[in-house]
C-alpha cells in the first residue's frame, strides 16, 4: 500500500508558522494547483483550480518559514491525512492535509528576487526535506495535538 502526493503548484500566502508547547515548529501552507481542459459544448479553454492545505514538521517547518514566500511554484511531497476535530457548534468535522516531507523551490527566481538571504538562496538551490519517521516516532502524538492554526 502506497500513501504518496506529489504537488506542484503556487503557493497563496506566506506560510503559516507556529510553535507547539513542545517547541516543536509546525507550518501550513495553501498550494493552488491548476489544470486546463476544453469544454467540448463551448469549445473554450477552461482551468479549474484546485487548492491543498499542506502541513510540515520541525526543520522542514523551519525551512518554509525563512525561505518561502507567498507566489512561489514550489514542488512537495507527502503523505494524506485526515483530522477529526470539532467545531464551535460542537459539530465532528473532517479534514484531509498533506504531511510534507520533501520540498523544493521549482521558480528559483522568486527566492533570488527576494534578497540575499543565504538561507533563501540555499533553499532554492536544493532540495529541503524532513528525515522519514518510524511507526514509533512522536509524530503521530503531535497530530493529535490540536494545531494552533
Amino acid at each position: 500500500m502506497v500513501n504518496r502526493v506529489i504537488l506542484i503548484g503556487n503557493l497563496g500566502a506566506d506560510p503559516e508558522i507556529k510553535s507547539l508547547e513542545s517547541g516543536v515548529s509546525v507550518a501550513r501552507l495553501r498550494i493552488a494547483t491548476s489544470e486546463n481542459y476544453k469544454d467540448k459544448n463551448t469549445n473554450e479553454w477552461k482551468e479549474v483550480t484546485e487548492w491543498h492545505t499542506v502541513t510540515m514538521w520541525r526543520s522542514l517547518a523551519d525551512r518554509a518559514e525563512k525561505s518561502l514566500r507567498k507566489g512561489m511554484q514550489i514542488y512537495i511531497e507527502g503523505k494524506l491525512t485526515t483530522r477529526k476535530w470539532t467545531d464551535q457548534e460542537g459539530k465532528e468535522r473532517y479534514s484531509t492535509d498533506v504531511v510534507a516531507n520533501y520540498l523544493r523551490i521549482v521558480n528559483k527566481r522568486d527566492a533570488v528576487e527576494m534578497g540575499n538571504n543565504p538561507g533563501m538562496q540555499e533553499s532554492s538551490a536544493g532540495a529541503i526535506s524532513n528525515t522519514p519517521q518510524t511507526e514509533n516516532s512522536s509524530s503521530n502524538e503531535e497530530m493529535s495535538d490540536d494545531l494552533p492554526f
